[in-house]
Formats: structure tokens, C-alpha cells, sequence
């Protein structure tokens, strides 16, 4: 099976390279992108993001903020209270209240409300649903975010065997499931009423985001991680089913590759390759590409209601929708040609050949996408 993945992606490169000058001829260069977006207009409409203090969830509360949304960001981190030291994100300051000042620092109408609390904490959970109904009366999107670093993200035995991470303790495990699932199960439980609220006395149609990855899919990381996602595409598909009738929809949706804090700060510090397995960062979404997803998701209520209880790749969404992250750039998708030749496929040719391969074949991978069947068969192979 694994000596097939790599003979079949490497078959579809080559037979696709024929192809090579029209698409070059068509494709921009870096230099010549420019940023397509837009931020839609989501003024009066209210945000909660868990984990927003840091990573996917900061990128999506900025995001949501520029689209004139009023967001709660709830996370432990705050300067009133403690500080969460699971990753060494350097001199950075990622608290709640530096995510709120940089949404009201904005143009526009958005407005940041710091929110710090557990989001394993049942009672506190609910007492921030309190809030935004006494407060603002409505909640259109709950965006659940917060999740646990778990042990030893940064050395090689974060991808290790399931029997000695967590033989005796647990510890993956629960890292990968308390805050993640069961704090996303249980903040979705509690907003849930008043969305059905707002959908009703506004028309609207509010959203549920659950950040969860590739993991879901297809072995990613170990076995703790991948249970964890899976659950979350699981929560996301299951949840529609019995909100479709109510208006309030559902995804799981898919960053890629992230260049959060925490990962750059991994990369600084030399950690980043042996804990990733690899992967080039370089080549990595921001976190903000994740909140240009779900606002426009926010302002098509007729795609939201399409996708709802679906994954969402935020890399493909936006190839779809035509915009693009910071800068301009286009990240590919985790399942595209494009990301899994250059980190999966090259570096092992070039290491049994003992020479980098050429330009005219490095610089023009198609964007192809590798169909769920085939990239959730398990990790791409390893060749002695």
C-alpha cells in the first residue's frame, strides 16, 4: 500500500507535467500576487471564539473583529489571571486582552470583549452564554478553538507509539480530548439555545465552527490526535443533523499547515523538523487565512447551509471562493499535490538519488487534490 501511494502520486505528477509550460504560462508568480480579499460586512452580529487568545483561534477572532463582528474570546491566558506555559511562545504577549485591543484597534465596527476562563469548566461555560444573551440578546457564531498542547509536542516522541505515550497516564489522551471535544461538546450545548434564538428573531443562519484538521482523515501525528479529530468531523456531522431544522448550521472546518506562535517560535529554536516529521513551514497558512474562511461563510448563508455538517478545507474553500491569505498567498491544501510532493515525495527521491531534483519540476506542481479515498488510506511512506 504505501510503495503504491508513492508510485501513484508520482505517475500523476508526471502524466500532469506535460503540462508543465501552459500551466506555468497561467500561474502567477509570488511577486505578482496580491491580496484578494475583502472582509464582508457582519456589523451587529455577535462571536464567540474559544482559544482565542493565541494560534487558529486568534487568527479567526481578528478576522471576525475586521468583518465588524462584536467577539468574546475566551481563553485561560490573560494578564488578570494566569498565563498557559504549554508552548514557549517567546516574547510574544497572547492573552485575551491583546486579541480584544487588536479588534478595537481596527477600522470599522468591531469590537473585542476578553473573556478569561477554563474552557473545561462546565459553570464557566456557561455563565459567558449568560453574558452574551443579557449583553447582546444574539450569538451567531460559535467558533471552538481552545485546545490543549499536548505532551512532548516538541521532540520526536509526540509521534510516537500509543502504548508508550500514555501507558500509565493518559496523558495524550486527555490532552487531546478534555478541552477540544468534550469543552467543544459542552460550549456547543450551551449556546445552542440562544442561536436557535437568533435564527429566529433575526433570519439569520449561525454557525457553528469546530476547528479540527486532517487528522481527522487520515493518520496524522498519533493515534490520541487522530481519535480526537475524527470526533470533532463526527460532532460537526452529527450536530446538523438535528439543527438543519432549526437554521444553525455546522462544519468542521480544515486549516493546513499553520504558522502560529507556537510552531514559529519551534522552528526559531531548531525543534520544529523533528516534531513535525518534516514539514516545511514555510509553506504554511497564517492564522488569519482560517477567519477569511469562516466570514465568508457567515456572509453566504446559502453555501453555509450546503456545507453545513461537512469538512471544510479552508485552503480549498478559498481556491473555490477566490480569496486568498495575508499577502496574497495561496497555501495548498494538505491533500494537494502541491504540499504532499514537495514534503513527502522530493525530499525522499533526492535522498536516494543524492541530487536535488530541477527546478522545471520542483517549481510547477499542479494543484491537484488527491481524492479523500486515497489520502485517507494511511501516512505517506518512508523509503530506507
Amino acid at each position: 500500500m504505501k510503495k503504491y501511494f508513492l508510485t501513484f502520486v508520482t505517475r500523476l505528477f508526471l502524466l500532469r507535467s506535460t503540462y508543465t509550460a501552459a500551466f506555468s504560462a497561467n500561474t502567477p508568480t509570488n511577486n505578482a500576487l496580491v491580496d484578494k480579499y475583502t472582509p464582508p460586512d457582519l456589523s451587529s452580529r455577535v462571536a464567540i471564539v474559544t482559544g482565542g487568545s493565541r494560534g487558529i483561534g486568534k487568527g479567526i477572532a481578528l478576522e471576525l473583529g475586521r468583518a465588524g463582528m462584536t467577539v468574546y474570546i475566551a481563553s485561560r491566558s490573560s494578564r488578570s489571571g494566569s498565563i498557559s506555559t504549554e508552548r514557549d511562545l517567546g516574547l510574544q504577549e497572547c492573552t485575551v486582552e491583546r486579541t480584544a485591543e487588536e479588534i478595537d484597534n481596527m477600522s470599522g465596527k468591531g469590537k473585542g470583549i476578553a473573556i478569561p476562563m477554563d474552557v473545561s469548566n462546565d459553570v464557566e461555560i456557561a455563565e459567558l452564554i449568560q453574558k452574551v444573551k443579557a449583553e447582546c440578546g444574539r450569538l451567531d457564531v460559535l467558533i471552538c478553538s481552545a485546545f490543549t498542547t499536548p505532551p512532548n509536542l516538541t521532540d520526536a516522541s509526540f509521534r510516537d507509539e500509543f502504548w508508550k505515550q500514555d501507558s500509565g497516564s493518559g496523558a495524550m489522551w486527555d490532552a487531546c480530548h478534555r478541552v477540544g471535544l468534550r469543552g467543544a461538546y459542552m460550549a456547543c450545548c450551551e449556546s445552542v439555545p440562544l442561536m436557535i434564538d437568533t435564527a429566529k428573531e433575526y433570519g439569520t443562519r449561525p454557525l457553528i465552527g469546530i476547528i479540527s484538521s486532517f487528522g481527522g482523515k487520515s493518520y496524522t501525528f498519533n493515534v490520541a490526535y487522530g481519535v480526537g479529530k475524527a470526533a470533532a468531523d463526527r460532532l460537526a456531522s452529527d450536530m446538523s443533523v438535528q439543527l438543519s431544522k432549526y437554521n444553525v448550521d455546522t462544519v468542521a472546518l480544515y486549516p493546513g499547515l499553520v504558522k502560529t506562535e507556537g510552531n514559529i517560535e519551534m522552528e526559531k529554536r531548531g525543534e520544529w523538523e523533528e516534531a513535525s516529521g518534516g514539514f516545511d513551514l514555510q509553506m504554511g497558512e497564517t492564522p488569519r487565512f482560517s477567519g477569511r474562511a469562516v466570514a465568508v461563510l457567515m456572509a453566504n448563508s446559502e453555501l453555509m447551509k450546503e456545507r453545513s455538517g461537512k469538512v471544510v478545507v479552508v485552503a480549498e474553500l478559498a481556491k473555490e471562493l477566490a480569496f486568498t491569505d495575508e499577502e496574497g498567498r495561496l497555501p495548498p491544501s494538505i491533500r494537494s499535490l502541491r504540499f504532499i510532493l514537495p514534503n513527502f515525495v522530493f525530499p525522499k527521491i533526492e535522498k536516494e538519488s543524492g541530487s536535488s531534483l530541477p527546478s522545471w519540476i520542483t517549481d510547477n506542481v499542479p494543484d491537484y487534490l488527491l481524492p479523500w479515498s486515497t489520502f485517507s488510506g494511511g501516512p505517506p511512506p518512508n523509503i530506507d
